[in-house]
């Protein structure tokens, strides 16, 4: 392992090679290409095999990191694989979108001590990429057959993650969703050039082909409600992820050319998908031409002045009421949007959004300053008095975070118990609502969270339900 490994103190950290900011600016495909084979074994080689694998603690999946990398760096590839597949579902999503730089690349002991992280992001993107060129990425297995059906009610991480592990262990699974493809925010949220399509249809296709069933453009509550559900199935999985849009109490809030980050969002990902989009079309979400202003901070924000530049904005401004330090977004997605000439102003918040009838002029904002910290602990904004400004603006973009939609409403459920969030309560450990045999999981339990956590949350929740139908089947063994 020794002539291997421990190479961070003669190889510099290195990322896959990233395409000039003014080359994909006019596209929309992915950023960052593939490792070559041998940089993914020298970059691999650094890792130092530490002891306690902070990578490992800080992934949500716990992904056996320091094992797929030494693999890696020995030109063990499909062993890599096997080992990364084992815990993760989605990891060539995973090594596409999560914010490693908050996660498992931001507990690397070797950045700690100053010689860079190891990319591990990029590599569990090759060794998983690598296995579907190499045909190592095999059929659905069933280990037995139970003869009994699982409803789960969301195609998003939670949902696939859950269905894969429920389906492998014996158990039908149905796969309900509104939208008419599968795949959640992967396929409709997050933009191509984060998040090529063809990753995501490629995993749901090999669900498909295994016998998972899907029916899509399924509504609950419309084409069947929650209690229909629990008489179909033995078991039935929440798993919607949240997708109300926050809002301003601000004037001029509802005026023509202010949109939700999502509408917006969707309308470019079914574009690029071929769809025919009359919003897009009626110029209403298409930026061509137009001063854009987006307000918010996180990574919805980040790929919102991202697609806003590709569609040829003639300028796009970012408005966030903390400073760069503070923002909830990953450093990367900031970095690639100022690269490709996003302007942000830093600790700025809206006031009002100024126009007629006819569409927005602008936005007046205020300057802020970072007071105490607030009930979450990072410092609370302040406005600094006689600070304010305008910024021209045709299309204000709102990219304030999700809040969930009432399900029990929705789901024709009033007995479904929500927390003062609105979000779905589900037990900590067995994660079952106070439905029986109803469980929930993912972002409509956690709130608005990260794809890696709606994996964990889906696996988890498979899990529970398989201890529960089988106390249940012991139960009435017991009682024969």
């Amino acid at each position: 392992m020794a002539e291997r490994m421990l190479k961070f103190v003669t190889v510099s950290r290195s990322t896959p090679q990233k395409r000039e900011a003014e080359e994909r600016r006019g596209d929309f495909h992915e950023v960052y290409a593939d490792f070559i084979d041998a940089k993914a074994r020298e970059q691999s080689a650094r890792c130092s095999q530490c002891g306690i694998p902070f990578c490992q603690t800080h992934c949500p999946l716990h992904n056996n990191i320091p094992d797929w990398l030494r693999m890696t760096a020995e030109g063990r590839l499909q062993e890599a694989y096997e080992l990364s597949q084992a815990t993760s579902t989605l990891p060539e999503v995973c090594g596409r979108i999560c914010p490693q730089d908050r996660l498992c690349e931001g507990g690397c002991v070797i950045e700690q001590s100053g010689w860079g992280t190891v990319t591990i992001g990029s590599v569990e993107r090759y060794i998983n990429d690598k296995a579907w060129e190499e045909g190592w990425v095999k059929p659905l297995v069933r280990t037995r057959v139970r003869g009994q059906s699982i409803g789960i009610i969301g195609a998003g991480p939670a949902g696939l993650s859950a269905a894969e592990a429920l389906f492998v262990e014996g158990y039908d699974v149905v796969v309900y969703d509104r939208y008419d493809r599968a795949g959640g925010l992967l396929i409709y949220g997050i933009p191509n050039f984060k998040l090529e399509k063809y990753v995501v249809d490629r995993r749901t296709k090999r669900l498909m082909d295994g016998g998972i069933e899907f029916r899509l453009g399924f509504e609950i509550g419309r084409d069947a409600t929650l209690e229909e559900l629990r008489q179909r199935h033995a078991a039935v999985l929440i798993a919607t992820g949240v997708y109300k849009a926050r809002d301003l109490a601000i004037p001029g809030v509802g005026s023509t050319g202010v949109v939700p980050a999502l509408e917006y969002l969707v309308t470019e990902n079914r574009r690029e998908l071929g769809d025919a989009v009359p919003e897009f079309e009626s110029g209403r979400l298409d930026a061509k031409g137009k001063r854009v202003v987006v307000i918010g901070g996180g990574d919805t924000a980040m790929d919102c002045v991202r697609t806003a530049v590709r569609q040829g904005a003639a300028s796009v401004t970012c408005l966030y009421r903390r400073d760069r330090a503070n923002m909830p977004g990953s450093m990367r997605e900031v970095s690639n949007a100022e690269e490709e000439g996003v302007v942000f102003e830093w600790l700025a918040a809206p006031k009002a959004v100024m126009g007629d009838a006819a569409g927005v002029t602008g936005v007046r904002a205020a300057r802020m300053r970072l007071g105490p910290p607030d009930a979450s602990g990072r410092q609370a904004p302040e406005e600094i008095q006689g600070g304010d400004f305008e910024l021209g603006a045709d299309l204000v973009i709102k990219a304030l975070g999700f809040d969930p939609e009432d399900a029990p409403a929705l789901f024709g459920a009033p007995q479904l118990k929500v927390s003062r969030w609105g979000t779905v309560k589900a037990d900590f450990k067995t994660m079952m609502t106070s439905l029986d045999g109803v469980f929930a999981a993912g972002d409509i339990v956690r709130g608005a969270s990260l794809v890696v956590w709606g994996i964990r949350d889906g696996l988890d929740a498979a899990a529970s339900i398989c201890r529960w139908l089988e106390s249940q089947s012991a139960s009435a063994v017991a009682a024969e």
